[in-house]
């Protein structure tokens, strides 16, 4: 890539092999979800650890079946992170139940002892979001269900290939993926649930299915959630590299962090002790003493053709269609509130060349130096 050149915020990394897979599927004649998917579900399971996972058509529709399996009753509270997309606090809403909200910590994952003060007699699951690439503190997090007889999901949409403690993200009671355009692994659009608890498993295939137990066998109201076999063929030569895209990402990461030490006002990311981070996105934290806000860094390398993006720039639940809906309830979240008015995550993507990730580092270091 030439200095002239964009550098965009995401890349898809689509390995060889991938147009063997999608042209095997074309000459079988079966599109729908059938042989493709389950070895994509397999890869899966190996990846993360469990028994079971059942691929579908996005991390929201997996997030909507993870709940809707648990079959909760109206008025039922989900716990979880404000400081996310809006497909979290949708598929909570889409199975009415209640989204309660807690603080999130410096790892902008939801925080565990803040989790634990939202508890209330209506709580039945805890929903940690293990943003960035980086799993939030699922140990903790399992050991407070179990204290409290809830159930845990984790939205690992950004986290597939991460870990804490050597367990895998996913791996913990219920996690749910997604493999939308820009994930560290694509398939267009995409998604699977994991869990080696097998009944909410089978509940989920069920579900998947337009509520069919076998052909015409309608045993609960379902949806179409199946994954196709072009989707699964996309997705399965990534699956296979998922170690090696992990360590260029970290790589990445390393490179523009050791580019960015020292300047005023900038927080790049840390990695806690026993985690692995898989830097779905390079987030830093654009403070006063930058002497530039988050949004004029952001023109300054958008003006170099450098791509940039605030994710997320307000409190999920802070928008006119949220605020007074009925089964939304707010707090105060004063860590969420300050670093969303920060965040600006910059390229990190496998495709990056060397060049790429000097001027990166370069158009930065210009923006918040005197």
């Amino acid at each position: 890539m030439t200095s002239d050149e964009n550098i965009s915020i995401s890349m898809p990394l689509l390995p060889e092999g991938t147009e063997k897979l999608i042209i095997d599927v074309l000459r079988s004649g079966r599109l729908a979800q059938g042989p493709m998917v389950e070895r994509f579900e397999t890869l899966i399971g190996e990846i993360v650890g469990v028994d079971h996972v059942v691929a579908v058509t996005s991390g929201t529709t997996a997030l909507v079946a993870a709940i809707e399996a648990l079959e909760l009753e109206p008025d039922d509270e989900v716990i979880t992170s404000p400081f996310t997309f809006a497909a979290t606090l949708n598929a909570i809403l889409e199975t009415g139940a209640t989204a309660v909200f807690a603080d999130i910590g410096a790892d902008f994952n939801l925080d565990v002892d803040a989790a634990a003060r939202a508890i209330t007699p209506r709580t039945k699951v805890i929903m940690p979001v293990s943003l960035y690439g980086l799993p939030a503190d699922m140990v903790r997090f399992e050991s407070l269900a179990r204290e409290h007889g809830l159930r845990l999901i984790e939205d690992a949409a950004q986290s597939i290939g991460s870990s804490i403690d050597g367990r895998a993200s996913g791996s913990f009671d219920i996690g749910t993926f997604s493999f939308y355009a820009t994930k560290n692994v694509t398939t267009g659009e995409g998604g699977a649930i994991s869990t080696s608890d097998g009944e909410v498993a089978n509940r989920i295939r069920t579900l998947r299915n337009q509520g069919m137990r076998s052909a015409y066998d309608y045993v609960v109201p379902g949806h179409n959630y199946r994954m196709t076999e072009l989707q699964a063929a996309v997705g399965i030569p990534q699956l296979n590299e998922l170690d090696s895209i992990g360590a260029k990402r970290r790589s990445n990461a390393r490179r523009l962090t050791d580019g960015l030490v020292g300047l005023a006002g900038l927080v790049t990311p840390s990695v806690p002790e026993g985690r692995t981070h898989v830097f779905h996105q390079y987030t830093v934290r654009i403070q006063k003493e930058a002497g530039v806000t988050r949004d004029q860094l952001a023109e300054r390398l958008a003006g170099q053709g450098i791509a940039s993006a605030s994710y997320y720039p307000k409190l999920v639940f802070d928008y006119e269609c949220y605020r007074d809906h009925p089964r939304v309830t707010t707090s105060s979240v004063p860590t969420a509130a300050a670093i969303s008015d920060e965040v600006l995550s910059l390229p990190v993507h496998p495709s990056l060349s060397d060049h790429d990730l000097a001027r990166i580092i370069a158009t930065v270091r210009s923006a918040l130096t005197p």
